[in-house]
């Protein structure tokens, strides 16, 4: 795991689960599993967020819901999908009101298998984010995406 410059907090969002990815997602937060010990810290504000927890599959209900909270990340962000429902749609997939995945509307970038996936399967997947995080940190700041503005003129 590469060097943090600053603790990554997460934000999780219930896309529409069975609760048992949830309460996985919470376990790791408990002493047993202790997530915060990578300084990771959970947060209600998705203006503070670094990392995007998203558990359950998309609907129509919460579409507009996950991409309000994705815009609301600011860059860089990592968006971590928990559990099959958010990778695929799982066992509701058939069900007349599930879209699927959340990467049909958002982009994912790590995804944690399950039912209900491990906290150890959290835990790792949310280690694969930071680095995932710390390099889109790096390019953000890297010389070649910072350009002058240009000075007008032909």
């Amino acid at each position: 795991m590469t060097y943090l410059k600053r603790s990554p907090w997460i934000v999780h969002y219930d896309a529409s689960s069975c609760n048992g990815c949830d309460i996985e997602v919470l376990a790791c937060l408990t002493p047993m599993y202790d997530v915060e010990r990578f300084g990771i810290v959970n947060t209600g504000n998705p203006k503070h967020a670094d990392i995007f927890v998203v558990t359950g599959s998309i609907n129509e209900q919460n579409k507009a819901v996950v991409r309000n909270i994705y815009d609301q990340i600011p860059e860089p962000k990592v968006v971590v999908a928990v559990g099959i429902c958010a990778t695929s749609g799982g066992v509701f997939r058939e069900c007349y009101n599930v879209s699927g995945g959340i990467d049909i509307i958002i982009p994912v970038d790590v995804y944690v298998l399950g039912c209900a996936a491990r906290p150890e399967s959290i835990i790792d997947g949310i280690v694969k984010s930071l680095v995932i995080l710390e390099e889109k940190r790096s390019n953000m700041n890297s010389p070649d995406t910072l350009r002058e503005p240009s000075k007008g003129g032909k």
